[in-house]
């Protein structure tokens, strides 16, 4: 059997007490007890800086709390987070790079010092101090320079952007930067978009009540506007009590053509959505538009329903308790929650309809999507339409 490589805790222990409480010299200490002379002198000098007889070295608990604090290395996931003190840390094995390092030493050296960390991290202070001192490079001065427009970018909006929709930003700018670079900034720079979260229930289904088929069986597809619609409803806690928000969707360009939103659940507030709907889109019998939700009760009521009837359009419902078969609607809640309402707190009814107002006025005619090639919905409909317009040339 091999022998162990770490020497027993209890064994550490009793070399440091022997070497304290006898004075004897470490080399004589370590022959006896059969350790490694210079294993002996170091656990001894980590025992004074336990015990504040030296400043020269961290502390155990010091050296503890910078592990903890290390800067995550190249190809560590961005959402990897140390779940008590929220600092970003790196995979075992992985070692950050010289950026991250000298950023993590300057945020820390008031307290730790730098040789401390640098130990801790296996850095060499002088490398550290080189860095610091020398002329700044062509690249990292392209960096500091690449830096402000992503810091930029990220403030135009709302710190809601991630560094893909950020590199996409930067590109419809002018600015030409490998989406690699965007990411490797904002992870030594600590910026990061949001994340969504959990969910509440919302719609009850209705298992009694007679339920349109499902026309879209979840293909979240369109050829033009106004030829799909999806609708769900939301929820936000207030100071106040329970806030309800109601969306329509149009699923060709993903603009939001109708909201409201109201303290209750009742049929009233999906129905003032969807007049918002009709009105801004103009709806008229014959254009063949399709309406997609869930089978909450409010979606299956007869008022509802007799609604959509009267102006022409095609209820679909999916299936009871599947998310999938309302995907896009849902998507948009939780990006609404994530974007808007879970980075803060509401005191009120009125606060969260001011702000939606802002959020949605954003979302259709600044945010980029993904899905449409990242543009605004609003620039994706203009597309459209002037394609339309616009004669094919032979």
């Amino acid at each position: 059997m091999a022998p162990p490589k770490k020497y027993p805790d209890e064994l550490r222990e009793r070399a440091v007490r022997e070497v304290a409480e006898s004075g004897r010299p470490t080399a004589h200490a370590a022959r006896d007890l059969g350790i490694h002379p210079e294993a002996l002198h170091t656990w001894v000098r980590q025992a004074e800086a336990d015990c504040g007889d030296r400043t020269d070295r961290a502390t155990t608990g010091e050296k503890e709390e910078l592990a903890r604090l290390r800067p995550r290395g190249r190809g560590v996931a961005s959402c990897q987070r140390d779940p008590q003190g929220g600092q970003r840390v790196s995979r075992e094995g992985v070692r950050p790079s010289p950026d991250e390092v000298t950023a993590m030493i300057d945020d820390h050296k008031d307290r730790f010092g730098v040789e401390p960390i640098c130990r801790v991290l296996e850095f060499p202070p002088s490398t550290y101090y080189a860095r610091k001192t020398r002329r700044p490079s062509a690249w990292a001065r392209r960096d500091e320079g690449l830096l402000a427009r992503i810091r930029a970018v990220h403030e135009a909006n709302h710190g809601v952007y991630g560094a893909r929709r950020v590199w996409h930003q930067l590109r419809r700018d002018g600015v030409e930067v490998a989406r690699c670079t965007v990411e490797r900034l904002m992870r030594v720079h600590g910026i990061e978009g949001v994340i969504r979260g959990g969910k509440r229930r919302t719609t009850i289904p209705e298992l009694a009540a007679p339920r349109p088929p499902d026309l879209v069986d979840r293909r979240f597809t369109a050829d033009r506007p106004n030829r799909l619609w999806g609708a769900d409803m939301t929820y936000v806690r207030t100071w106040t009590g329970w806030v309800y928000v109601a969306f329509v969707l149009d699923v060709y360009s993903r603009m939001i053509v109708g909201w409201q939103l109201a303290g209750h659940l009742r049929t009233d507030l999906p129905l003032d959505a969807l007049e918002m709907a009709l009105w801004q889109r103009k709806v008229r019998h014959g254009d063949g538009l399709i309406h997609h939700s869930d089978r909450g009760c409010q979606y299956l009521s007869i008022r509802y329903g007799q609604r959509l009837a009267e102006v022409g359009v095609t209820a679909s419902v999916g299936s009871v308790a599947d998310s999938y078969d309302n995907a896009m609607a849902q998507a948009l809640n939780g990006t609404f929650k994530a974007e808007l309402i879970d980075r803060r707190t509401w005191p009120d009814q009125a606060a969260v309809e001011r702000a939606v107002v802002w959020w949605v006025g954003w979302y259709n005619h600044d945010r980029l999507h993904s899905s449409i090639g990242h543009v605004p919905p609003v620039e994706y409909e203009a597309l459209h339409y002037s394609s339309i317009d616009t004669p094919m040339t032979a």
